[in-house]
C-alpha cells in the first residue's frame, strides 16, 4: 500500500514535467516561428516593397493564404460553364482569381505571401522576358512546388536545377532537334492511324453518318505511341501501364492543391499520400523493367542508332558525379525517363484537344486547312517536306496555344539574390508568370485578345503582337521547353490527318470547364461530332 500511495504522488509530479516541457517546446517553436521565419519573411517583403513593389497584407503563420481560398470559393460558386461563353471566357478569373484580382488592384507586379514563403508576381512583358532570358543558375524551379511534384518526376530535367538540370539538358535537348525530329514524322503518321481507323468505326456503329465521341483518351494514346516509340523504342502497347499510373499519379498530386504549398493532416491526407507513395513505386518499377530489357537488347544486339533511353543509360553509366553508386545510376535512369513519359504525351494531347474543339466550333479553319493540305502535301499525307509548308496548321496551333497554352505557369525561385531588370529579387523569393493572362492581355494584342483569329500569327509572332516575349507557350531562354519542335510537328501531322479525314463540330454535350491538373486541360473532356470527308 505504501509503495502504491508512493506512485501516486510521483504521477502528477511526471505530468507537470511534461506539460511544462511540451509547453518550453512550443514556446520556443513560437519563438523560432517569430524571430527567425516571420521576421526573415517580413524582411524580404521590406526589400521588395522599397522597390516600389506593393501586395497584400498577410497575416501571421498563413500570410495571404486564407484570402486565396477566400476568393478562389468566391469564384468557383460564381462560375459560368456554359459552351456560348467559351471564347469571352478567361479561365483564369476562375482557376486563379487571386491573381486576377490582386493584378487589378496592385498591377502587373506585385508580392504575396502563401505561409511564410514570399512570392513575385511578374506579368510584364519587359521583366518576362529578363526573367525568362536569365542565364545564372541562381534562378531555378521553386523547391516547395517541385517537392510536391517528386513522386511525378523525381530529380528529373522538369524539376532539377543547377549543374545537374544544366548536365540532363545537354543529354535531353539533341534528341529533340529539329533534324532529328523530321525524321520522325513517318513515326507519327504510323501511330496516327489506329486513331483514324477508330473513328471511322465509330461512325459506323453509330449509324455511319455522324458520331459523337470524346477525344482525349483517343488522343492521348496517339501521343504516348509517339513518345514511346520515339525515344525508348517501344510502342505505347508495351508501356501503357506506365502511362496509365502516370495519370493516377497525376490526378491524385493535383488534388493535394500542390501549387500553394499548403499541407493538409489527417487521415484523408495520410491516405492520398499512401496511393501517391504506391503508385510512385509501381511506376519506377514498370521503368526500370523497361530498362532492363533495354540492357538485354543492347547485348544480344544493339543499333547504331541510339535513341533517348540509351543515351540516358550511358549517361547515367559515364556520369562522374554518379560514381560507381547504383541507386544514384537508377535514380537518374528513372526520373528522367518520368520526366519525358510524362511531358512528351501529355501537353501534346492536350494541345490537340484545344484545337479541335476551336476547330469544331470554327469550321471555316477546317476548309483552309484541307485545302492547303490538299496542295502542300503529296496524296495528301504530310511528310519531312511538307510539314514545314503547313502555314495555316501553324498559325492555327499558335493562335490556339495562346488561348489555350497547357503550362498555365513559369515559375523561378531565386536560389540566391539576383537581379531581374531593374528590381533585385531577394533569396528565397518565388517569382511566379501567368501565361494565360499575358496570352489575353488587349494592351498587347489587341482588342479582339478574347476572338479566335489565327491569321494574327501570319507575319510571325513578332507582328503578332506589340512584345513577342508576351507569347512564351513552351517557355523562353534556357528552360525553353526542350520538346517544343517534337510537339508542334506532331500536332501538325494530327491536325492535318484528322482534318483531312473529317468534318466536326461541337457536340451538344460539352462542358466548357477549364481545369488545372498540372497543366489546363478540358475539365469535362472535349465531345465533337464528326462525319467522314
Amino acid at each position: 500500500m505504501e509503495r502504491m500511495e508512493e506512485m501516486m504522488k510521483v504521477v502528477p509530479l511526471v505530468l507537470r514535467t511534461i506539460f511544462w516541457v511540451a509547453l518550453m517546446g512550443l514556446s520556443g517553436l513560437l519563438f523560432h516561428l517569430f524571430n527567425r521565419v516571420w521576421l526573415e519573411s517580413k524582411k524580404i517583403r521590406k526589400k521588395l516593397q522599397m522597390q516600389g513593389i506593393k501586395g497584400p497584407p498577410p497575416s501571421f503563420l498563413h500570410g495571404n493564404l486564407t484570402e486565396m481560398h477566400k476568393i478562389q470559393f468566391q469564384a468557383t460558386k460564381g462560375a459560368s460553364n456554359h459552351a456560348d461563353q467559351i471564347l469571352a471566357h478567361d479561365y483564369t478569373s476562375t482557376l486563379f482569381p487571386y491573381f486576377e484580382h490582386w493584378r487589378k488592384e496592385y498591377g502587373l507586379i506585385y508580392t504575396y505571401s502563401t505561409g511564410m514563403r514570399q512570392h513575385l508576381y511578374v506579368n510584364q512583358p519587359e521583366l518576362v522576358k529578363e526573367m525568362n532570358q536569365c542565364i545564372t543558375l541562381a534562378l531555378g524551379k521553386p523547391y516547395y512546388v517541385t517537392k510536391r511534384l517528386a513522386p511525378m518526376l523525381g530529380n528529373g530535367i522538369l524539376r532539377s536545377n543547377g549543374l545537374i538540370w544544366a548536365q540532363q539538358r545537354k543529354i535531353v535537348a539533341p534528341e529533340f532537334f529539329m533534324d532529328k525530329v523530321k525524321g520522325m514524322v513517318g513515326l507519327m503518321l504510323e501511330s496516327a492511324q489506329p486513331l483514324l481507323r477508330k473513328w471511322e468505326d465509330y461512325i459506323e456503329d453509330q449509324g455511319g453518318v455522324t458520331a459523337d465521341i470524346q477525344v482525349d483518351e483517343d488522343l492521348k494514346s496517339v501521343s504516348a505511341d509517339v513518345i514511346s516509340r520515339a525515344c525508348f523504342g517501344s510502342s505505347y502497347f508495351k508501356g501503357k501501364e506506365i502511362f496509365l499510373k502516370l495519370r493516377s499519379l497525376q490526378k491524385a498530386i493535383s488534388q493535394q492543391g500542390f501549387l500553394l504549398g499548403v499541407t493538409s493532416f489527417g487521415f484523408l491526407q495520410t491516405g492520398k499520400q499512401k496511393e501517391i507513395s504506391n503508385l510512385e513505386r509501381e511506376i519506377e518499377s514498370l521503368i526500370w523493367k523497361v530498362v532492363k530489357e533495354r540492357e538485354q537488347e543492347c547485348l544480344e544486339t544493339c543499333s547504331s542508332e541510339k535513341d533517348l533511353l540509351q543515351l540516358i543509360m550511358e549517361a547515367a553509366m559515364t556520369d562522374q558525379s554518379l560514381g560507381k553508386d547504383s541507386a544514384k545510376s537508377k535514380s537518374f535512369i528513372v526520373d528522367n525517363c518520368k520526366n519525358i513519359y510524362f511531358a512528351g504525351h501529355e501537353s501534346t494531347a492536350v494541345a490537340a484537344s484545344w484545337c479541335l474543339l476551336l476547330l469544331a466550333i470554327h469550321p471555316e479553319w477546317q476548309d483552309r486547312i484541307r485545302k492547303e493540305v490538299a496542295q502542300v502535301c503529296p496524296n495528301g499525307l504530310p511528310d519531312v517536306n511538307s510539314v514545314m509548308n503547313l502555314k495555316t496548321v501553324t498559325i492555327v496551333i499558335q493562335e490556339v496555344l495562346r488561348l489555350y497554352p497547357p503550362a498555365a505557369f513559369v515559375s523561378r525561385e531565386a536560389l540566391e539574390e539576383t537581379q531581374v531588370g531593374n528590381i533585385v529579387i531577394p533569396k528565397g523569393v518565388c517569382l511566379w508568370t501567368l501565361i494565360p493572362t499575358l496570352h489575353r492581355d488587349p494592351n498587347i494584342w489587341g482588342p479582339d485578345v478574347n476572338d479566335f483569329r489565327p491569321d494574327r500569327f501570319t507575319d510571325g509572332v513578332s507582328k503578332a503582337c506589340k512584345f513577342p516575349q508576351a507569347y512564351i507557350p513552351f517557355g523562353l531562354g534556357p528552360r525553353l521547353c526542350l520538346g517544343k519542335n517534337f510537339a508542334m510537328v506532331q500536332l501538325k501531322v494530327l491536325l492535318s490527318l484528322i482534318v483531312s479525314n473529317f468534318a466536326f463540330s461541337l457536340s451538344p454535350t460539352y462542358q466548357h470547364s477549364p481545369a488545372y491538373k498540372m497543366i489546363v486541360e478540358p475539365g469535362n473532356g472535349v465531345h465533337i461530332l464528326i462525319k467522314r470527308i
